[in-house]
């Protein structure tokens, strides 16, 4: 079955492992047992997320002698953002009215205001 690349992105997005992996290759390239470091699970597990990142054309992978090599490749994360980029205006319209919103309560909220007592309308106890 073929899965367009969005699809398949944010499928590998969906795992938190996942990210955390990426997440930490946006630092730079590293091994994979470096990657498999900071989990709790079996290399084998994270060769597992590893693979379906590859698949998805997130990580790449490089063999140098025994260590395999991973970095990041953030084509398909460019292809999330035009996705998400053509729903901006819908926030953005939100966050219009909101601002609108919040600036009416505020000058409402100035205009019907008590003014305050002053220190010499009170009296001090003894």
């Amino acid at each position: 079955m073929h899965t367009d690349v969005l699809s398949q992105t944010f499928a590998a997005l969906a795992d938190p492992t996942r990210r955390a992996i990426l997440a930490r290759l946006a630092d730079g390239e590293c091994s994979v047992t470096e990657l498999a470091a900071p989990f709790d699970m079996s290399l084998p597990a994270v060769s597992k997320h590893l693979r379906v990142l590859e698949h998805a054309g997130l990580v790449t992978r490089r063999a140098d002698a025994q260590w395999r090599h991973c970095s990041i490749d953030a084509g398909p994360i460019k292809s999330i953002v035009d996705w998400a980029a053509r729903y901006q205006h819908l926030w953005q319209g939100r966050l219009s009215r909101l601002d609108a919103y919040l600036q009416r309560v505020q000058s409402t909220s100035k205009s019907t205001a008590k003014p305050k007592e002053t220190d010499h309308a009170r009296k001090r106890r003894r």
